[in-house]
């Protein structure tokens, strides 16, 4: 049996528009995002973030930040 094959772009451009139809695109957008790798070392960046905070420092941002929200 021989088949052909398509080039990997067709194939990928065919599987996201079946899944906009199917799940909508915010959900299909969410679904991808799991595989997405991102980009950074992700230690380092944390490490930026939280340079020269204590841990106390951390939890008020944190309690503010959700006080805030409501």
């Amino acid at each position: 049996m021989i088949t052909d094959t398509r080039p990997l772009i067709e194939i990928n451009q065919q599987a996201i528009s079946l899944l906009y139809k199917e799940l909508g695109v915010v959900d299909a957008v969410r679904f991808l995002k799991q595989f997405t790798q991102g980009y950074g070392n992700y230690t380092e960046g944390r490490e930026a973030v939280f340079a020269n905070k204590s841990l106390d420092d951390i939890v008020t941002e944190i309690e503010k930040r959700r006080k805030t929200a409501k």
